[in-house]
């Protein structure tokens, strides 16, 4: 269950950081009540699964999926250039968040 709770809390990091940048610097409403929200669901989870899982495996799997998906998001949306280099390296990035799974 905590690895389920610190997924999806990684997929909120992204969230929150893609609503951040869309924010205007807290000037666009939606965007701004985005971040907040999201920001707390992941601070949440991330803070839920360790209690389980050692400080060191959630925070790197933390920000390896947020950093991975905001990535992804931005390569999707024509907001930075998809390149093959780019593109392995957030792969090497999945591999070593699912490294760290296996290990725990």
């Amino acid at each position: 269950m905590a690895w389920t709770v610190l997924i999806a809390a990684g997929v909120m990091e992204s969230v929150w950081a893609v609503a951040l940048g869309k924010s205007e610097h807290f000037s666009s409403v939606v965007p701004t009540i985005i971040f907040f929200g999201a920001l707390a669901l992941s601070m949440i989870g991330l803070s839920w699964a360790m209690k389980t899982i050692p400080l060191g495996t959630a925070y790197s799997v933390w920000v390896g999926i947020g950093a991975a998906l905001t990535v992804l998001y931005e390569m999707a949306t024509g907001d930075q250039q998809f390149s093959l280099v780019r593109a392995a390296l957030i792969a090497g990035l999945v591999l070593c968040v699912v490294g760290l799974k296996i290990l725990d």
